[in-house]
This record gives C-alpha cells, sequence and structure tokens, in this order.
C-alpha cells in the first residue's frame, strides 16, 4: 500500500511539474508562493502562527474562503485561548518534493514567568514535524514525532483540525455510518474526562469525514490512516470555539504518528465572483471618488464599468469605462480603478460590473452630516463608558459596573494581560490594599473592560483635539456623572464630546490623586473575570473587599469576596507624557464646561511635568505632551524644549511634523519651520511612492492583524500634517483612508468596518455584544486580515479580534476624526 501511494505521488509531481492547464486543475502541486493549490482551493501550512487567534499551521481555502485551520498537535480535545499551544521552530520548504514542513515543539515559555500565568502547561515537553504534501487530487498531512510519548500521555495528544463554524451551519456532516446536521448554537451531550474537567462528546467517530457534501464550494472528504477521526464542537468548552476534527497519536508512535488525507472538492474552471469596493456611505461632489473591482487573475476583463444612478428606481447609466488592470503586483487578484470624481450631481448610485453590483451610496453635500462620525459619540462611547450605568430607552448596555475599584497589584507579579508590576508598588498603599477613589471615569477597551492609561489618554487627546479643531457641539446624550447615569438619545444641553473628555479627565485624575502617580492600568484579577461575556455591572460584585468577612458575608460597602480589579504603578515615561499631554488639551478645552476639573488638569499636567525622569525616553510622547502645554499655557519652558529639540523632531518629520505644527505660531522660528517644512515634504514623496504599490492609494500591509486601524492612524496624522504644511501635504490620502475603513478595501467582503454606518457594515464584532454576535454602532474594527503570502480575509465571526474588535484610544476616534477633517476641507 505504501509502494502505490508512493508511485501516485511521483505521477502527481511529474504532472504538476508539465506546467500544463490540464496537469494544475487535476493535481495539487506547490505554487510560486509557498502553498499547495489546484484550481480554486489552497492547502496552506506554516504561513501563520497564532493558534489563539484560529490562524496557524495547517489551513485549507476553498473557492476563496478560509474554511480550516489550526491544523496541529494539540494537548487538549477542544483547545481554548488559554490552553497550552506549540511553538513553532521552523517552516521549510522543498521546491523539488512539492512539500511543506513544519518544526514545532511543547517546550514551556512560561516556566520562569512570576505572577498571573493563565496557560498552565504540562511537564511534558516534545518536538515534532508535520509535512504536507501534494497526493494527486488530494492532500497528504504527516506527523512525526521525535520520540515516542510518554504512555501517560497516549490519549491525550491528537492533531487537530479546526474547521470554520458560520460558514458550515445548516450544512450536513457523514462519519463513520453516522450522519447529521453542524448546529448553529453549541449543545449537548456533555462528559467529564477523568481529571473531572468537561469535554464535548464526539458527535460521531470514524475513520472517514465527509464535511458539506451537498455544498460544491465546501465539500471537504477527511481520511486518517493511523486512526479514528473524532467530530468535536469547542464551542460546548470556549464561546470563540470551532468544529474540531482529531485523532490521537498511537502508543509507541514515531515516523508516521499520523496520517492524514484531505480530499476539498475542486469546482472545474472556477473563479472567485468580483468584489466591486467603494465607501458604503458615499462621497462628496467636490471630493476625488474612485472605486476598485477585485477580480480572479483568470478573469477576463471584458466588461466596461458602470456608474449607475438609482434614484427612485431608475438605473440611470451616467458613466462607462472599459479599462486595463491596475499595473501592480498585489495579492492574489487583478484590480481595476474607476475613477468617477468627474460625477458631482448629487443623488444615490451603484457600481456595476457584469452582472454584479457594489452597495449603493450617495454624491451629496451633506453626505457626512448624519450616521457618520455620529454613531461614534452618540453610542459606542456612551456604551463603553466604565463606573456608569448606561441607557437606551428600555435598552440597558450595562448596569454600574466596578464600584469596588481597585485594590493594588501584587508586588513582582505578571498578569496576563501584560501588565507588570515591579518591586515596589511605587505609592503609599501595600498590596491588596484598597485605592479610594479610581471608580470614576474611563471606558472599557473592547471587551476586556481594562483601564490602560494610553487608551484613555490617547482616547481624551482626540476628542479634545476634535472639539477644538471642528467645534463639535452636538448633544444627543444625557451624561449624569452625579447619578453616575447616562442616557442615549436624550439630550442635556451640554456638548456630548466635552462630556466624554471630562469622562476620560476623571479616571486619569483619580489615579493622580489617590496614586500620587499615574497608574498603568486597571483590570480584573482572574482568567474567568477577564472571560466575562455579558454585563459589565456583573463582572465584580461592587463591594470592595474586605478580607475580615467570610466569602457569603457583606455589608453595605464591603464583600468577602475577592473580586476586586487591580490597579498597577509602573515607571514609564512614554506613558506618563501620554498622560500629561491629554490632561494639558483638556484643560485648555473644558474652561467653559468645569473650569475647576480644567484648572485641576492643567496643574497635575505642569506638576508631572516636572518630575525627573531618564533622558531620551518617551521623546515623541514627550514632544506631544510639551506641545500641548505650550497651547494651554504659553509658557516659555515648553517653547524651549521644543526649540532645543529642533534637530531630533526634524529628524522625526514623519511622526512629529503635524504635531508640532499646530505650535509654530508660539514658537516664532522660522529656521525651525522652514526645516521642519522641507523634512515634512521629503516624507510626502516617499509616502507617494508607497502609496502607489497598492491599487487602494494608502500605505499598508495585510498581515495577521488587519489593516483598519493603522490606515486610520495614518490618515489622521496625514491631516495634521496637512493642515500645518497645506502646501506641501494634500488632502488625497486622508480621503482615501476614509474610503479605505468605509469599504474600499481588499476582499470579497466590502462591507465597512465601522458597524451600523454605510449602506452595508461590520454587524458582528468583538465587543461587549460578541456573544450575541451584535454590534455597537460607531465602533470601528481592525478590518481586512492578510492570511498567509495573499488572502485578505475579513469574517463574519465575532471571536477573531484579530479581524472585527473594537478599541479605546484608537480605532473608533481615529475613524471619526477622519470623517471630520474630511468634512471640514470640503466645507472650505
Amino acid at each position: 500500500m505504501h509502494v502505490l501511494r508512493s508511485l501516485v505521488l511521483a505521477l502527481a509531481l511529474l504532472m504538476a511539474g508539465s506546467g500544463s492547464a490540464a496537469a494544475q486543475s487535476d493535481a495539487f502541486s506547490l505554487n510560486e508562493k509557498g502553498y499547495l493549490e489546484r484550481g480554486g482551493v489552497n492547502v496552506m501550512a506554516f504561513e501563520d502562527h497564532y493558534p489563539q487567534g484560529h490562524q496557524s499551521a495547517v489551513e485549507i481555502v476553498q473557492h476563496g474562503i478560509r474554511t480550516a485551520t489550526n491544523g496541529d498537535l494539540r494537548l487538549q480535545p477542544t483547545p481554548g485561548q488559554w490552553d497550552p499551544v506549540p511553538t513553532l521552530d521552523n517552516r521549510s520548504v522543498n521546491q523539488e518534493a512539492g512539500t511543506i514542513t513544519g518544526t514545532l515543539s511543547y517546550p514551556d515559555p512560561n516556566k520562569n514567568r512570576t505572577g498571573f500565568n493563565p496557560i498552565k502547561y504540562p511537564d511534558l515537553e516534545f518536538s515534532y514535524d508535520i509535512r504536507v504534501e501534494p497526493a494527486g487530487e488530494a492532500v497528504r498531512v504527516v506527523v512525526d514525532l521525535n520520540e515516542p510519548l510518554p504512555e501517560e500521555w497516549v490519549g491525550k495528544v491528537g492533531f487537530n483540525l479546526a474547521l470554520y463554524p458560520e460558514a458550515l451551519f445548516g450544512t450536513s456532516w457523514s462519519l463513520g455510518g453516522e450522519t447529521g446536521l453542524f448546529p448553529r448554537q453549541p449543545t449537548g451531550p456533555v462528559q467529564r474526562d477523568e481529571s473531572g474537567e468537561t469535554q464535548a462528546v464526539p458527535f460521531a467517530t470514524g475513520s472517514s469525514l465527509t464535511v458539506a457534501p451537498e455544498t460544491p464550494k465546501q465539500r471537504l472528504t477527511i481520511e486518517s490512516n493511523t486512526g479514528d477521526l473524532k467530530l468535536l464542537d469547542a464551542r460546548v468548552k470556549h464561546n470563540k470555539g470551532w468544529f474540531i476534527v482529531r485523532s490521537l497519536v498511537p502508543s509507541g508512535a514515531t515516523d508516521g504518528a499520523i496520517e492524514w488525507i484531505l480530499r476539498p472538492h475542486v469546482i472545474e474552471d472556477w473563479t472567485r465572483e468580483p468584489a466591486l469596493q467603494v465607501s458604503n456611505v458615499g462621497y462628496h461632489p467636490n471630493q476625488p471618488k474612485q472605486a476598485v473591482v477585485e477580480m480572479d487573475t483568470d478573469d477576463p476583463v471584458d466588461a466596461p464599468v458602470r456608474l449607475l444612478r438609482v434614484d427612485e428606481g431608475e438605473n440611470e447609466e451616467v458613466l462607462s469605462t472599459k479599462l486595463e488592470p491596475w499595473d501592480g503586483d498585489y495579492l492574489r487578484y487583478q484590480y481595476l480603478q474607476f475613477d468617477f470624481s468627474e460625477v458631482t450631481q448629487p443623488g444615490t448610485y451603484q457600481i456595476a460590473f457584469r452582472g454584479h453590483r457594489s452597495s449603493p451610496f450617495e454624491i451629496s453635500g451633506d453626505v457626512y452630516d448624519r450616521n457618520v462620525w455620529q454613531p461614534t459619540l452618540d453610542t459606542f462611547l456612551p456604551a463603553q463608558m466604565c463606573h456608569m450605568r448606561v441607557r437606551q430607552q428600555n435598552r440597558i448596555w450595562h448596569g454600574l459596573c466596578h464600584q469596588d475599584d481597585a485594590r493594588m497589584a501584587p508586588t513582582d507579579s505578571n498578569h496576563f494581560d501584560g501588565y507588570v508590576q515591579g518591586a515596589q508598588t511605587l505609592t503609599e498603599y501595600e498590596p491588596g490594599e484598597t485605592v479610594p477613589g479610581l471608580n470614576k471615569g474611563g471606558w472599557h477597551d473592547a471587551g476586556d473592560a481594562d483601564l490602560r492609561i494610553e487608551s484613555q489618554a490617547n482616547e481624551v487627546h482626540k476628542l479634545a483635539t476634535m472639539y477644538e479643531m471642528f467645534d463639535i457641539t452636538y448633544d444627543e446624550t444625557t451624561i449624569d456623572q452625579e447619578r453616575k447615569l447616562v442616557k442615549m438619545h436624550e439630550p442635556d444641553g451640554t456638548p456630548d464630546i466635552l462630556q466624554q473628555v471630562e469622562h476620560g479627565i476623571l479616571t486619569i485624575l483619580s489615579g493622580y490623586r489617590n496614586l500620587g502617580r499615574l497608574y498603568r492600568g486597571i483590570i480584573v484579577p482572574t482568567l474567568q473575570q477577564y472571560k466575562h461575556l455579558g454585563d459589565f455591572s456583573t463582572q465584580t460584585d461592587n463591594l470592595h473587599y474586605d478580607e475580615s468577612l467570610a466569602e457569603d458575608e457583606q455589608t453595605a460597602t464591603h464583600s468577602g469576596i475577592e473580586d476586586d480589579r487591580l490597579v498597577f504603578t509602573e515607571e514609564h515615561p512614554g506613558r506618563e507624557y501620554t498622560g500629561i499631554a491629554a490632561l494639558a488639551i483638556a484643560g485648555r478645552v473644558m474652561t467653559d464646561h468645569n473650569e475647576s476639573l480644567a484648572e485641576e488638569s492643567v496643574a497635575a499636567a505642569e506638576e508631572l511635568w516636572q518630575r525627573e525622569r531618564p533622558e531620551g525616553e518617551g521623546f515623541g510622547s514627550k514632544v506631544k505632551a510639551a506641545v500641548e502645554l505650550l497651547l494651554t499655557t504659553e509658557k516659555d519652558t515648553y517653547r524651549q524644549f521644543l526649540l532645543n529639540h529642533q534637530s531630533q523632531i526634524v529628524e522625526n518629520a514623519s511622526s512629529l511634523g503635524g504635531i508640532v505644527g499646530r505650535a509654530l505660531p508660539l514658537l516664532d522660528d522660522s529656521g525651525f519651520e522652514s526645516a521642519l517644512r522641507e523634512a515634512v515634504a521629503q516624507h510626502a514623496q516617499g509616502v507617494d511612492e508607497e502609496a502607489q504599490q497598492n491599487p487602494y492609494g494608502v500605505p499598508h500591509e495585510l498581515a495577521t492583524w488587519g489593516a483598519g486601524w493603522p490606515v486610520q492612524s495614518f490618515g489622521v496624522n496625514q491631516y495634521h500634517l496637512h493642515r500645518a504644511f497645506p502646501d506641501v501635504v494634500g488632502m488625497e490620502k486622508v480621503y482615501n483612508a476614509l474610503h479605505f475603513v468605509l469599504g474600499t478595501h481588499p476582499g470579497q467582503n466590502t462591507k465597512s468596518y465601522v458597524s451600523g454606518v454605510g449602506a452595508e457594515s461590520r454587524t458582528s464584532a468583538y465587543g461587549i455584544t460578541r456573544a450575541d454576535w451584535s454590534y455597537v454602532p460607531g465602533g470601528a474594527t481592525v478590518g481586512t486580515a492578510g492570511i498567509g503570502p495573499d488572502l485578505p480575509e475579513l469574517k463574519n465571526f465575532p471571536y477573531l479580534w484579530q479581524q472585527g474588535e473594537y478599541v479605546i484610544g484608537g480605532g473608533s476616534t481615529n475613524y471619526m476624526f477622519l470623517v471630520l477633517a474630511t468634512q471640514d476641507a470640503l466645507a472650505e
């Protein structure tokens, strides 16, 4: 049997090397990009290594959709985010044999880690190779262990392959003579293993599994030559789980310990449908307008791209252009750039190409005036507010939360979410002692509910900058700090944006007042709390911990439950200067709203500035702080700092030019301004060249984490440079960045990254409603990620945080800034 398989493999490789189109479609072969391919099916191996995010090891892409991932040895039947993962030690490609090999191991990377380590690696270390090779119309996966497993681990270590759940809901499976449907939600039965831990009971067991036999695009057969396959539902244990196919490593096995044959169905002559990518919101008549058509490279450009006006049911052809593909090398597709900037007549439009149409969009002078940036301010930010009860008519987004903040973190500890407390608390408080006054202000960060100082400070700074630059007086929300109550869509006579600035300053100042310094962060102590889904008012009991009380005892203010969040401190100049900048600008913009808080903010910023810190650390953040202090106080101390560091600022003009540009009138130094202008001009030239490397006109790279946030940050920086040096930096890249976020971005999924904004948008995201596969309006998600070397992906799965997460301190307020900047520039 082994000889026969070898002959088949040799014949397949011979055919793959012949170069004929028939050979390419009849057998899998290794392509020039380093993965196996047959028609519309790809098998990638070890291009990515992010198993916690379902993006690693052996992966299958069927007709443009990644349907399987994480093909690797695992220590649990249905592992979750916080279970042990292997280390990828090496990836090698044998071009002659057409094989891909990953060398992996299970060392314990946390051996010397102290504190809150959630991933418990067992006393087991071993290494192995996984080889992926073409086998005619199939792909063989072989696992070779360097040595047999210890007997106590036999029956526990197995090869797992995760199947993407959303694509399978309602489809069928067949395994070991049994059949069934993939369920939309997890269900029993479950069982307990020998350690007492709950495990999913397999749907079925057998040597050959067929997935979605009735769906040609997704049909997949998996055969095991070394032991039975089990089909499991990992969602029984983990909300973010996928369906799992698993087979165990046999006792005494080394070479060929696991051997699977993957048979993905290939649709003959398949080409992916064109993706028509436009802004899902639309365009101002006076701004550049460019759509992108993303096409399969085998799909001929045999028709014009058309612009249709669809008002009142009409389909009036306004523009029709036969285009040549964009001349560049980007991802796996070819691209058409359709410029319709000449069209300025207000109306509703669609892009059409052959039988496909884009989502509808507007061309209008007031296109950004309603339901574009506003949801970020009137829904997303209120929903994220910590230490408040948030209500929207009859809906409670969350109850009053975290009133028991916060206890001083233990010294010499390393929290699982990255917080580190050193040998001292850096305050008067002892480890475990309650620090009073920290239960006010701030925003929950994404779904984690922690308060990072840089996130809180950056959010304050961005909001205050927008208020100052664009004069935002929008009032849609009641925010009552005395009652700790937020009511959406009920105006209270005060600009929402100022109240949000105030809310952010309250948490920053609470740390300064009570700790004598800025905190590093505030976060729950246990992994179970960290994984919490639902109303954040139930993440803790809202009662301060009292060690003298039993766990079931409580008073009106204290309890014996040790669930209070922890506050961490640190010495970090960069983050401290970020906080100083936020305090300084907040003090400037809040003078008429809350004069006493404004004065306290400025005083705190100036006192913190005067503290001694290592020279040179956090230079960029220090420049930002100096600029804000200068603009607020007009004191010569901050002016002289900036003038004394001219050369460093000019050297970093790409990131600091726009920041310092706001202070140029107060600096009053023509030589400095001229040098900075020249450096910005050189940077702009480089940006122009980089932006031409893709069809979207903004520099970016697709990677494991999506491209949306970097593109938004780039766009915001471009606007600051434009505002400081309008003769050197134009608005084009700002517009392109906004359109990228709103739908003109790579991949089949052309939705707006901003939930609830535009004709089609991301409505299942990694935020506080992810357990319901829902969204928070105005939240800007990470966006399209890169799979392997060339596949853009944006899945409708709320638990892929690297594609669908919301954050504080960046994404959503950067998006809001881009819209307001565009709106302001076009109004001029």
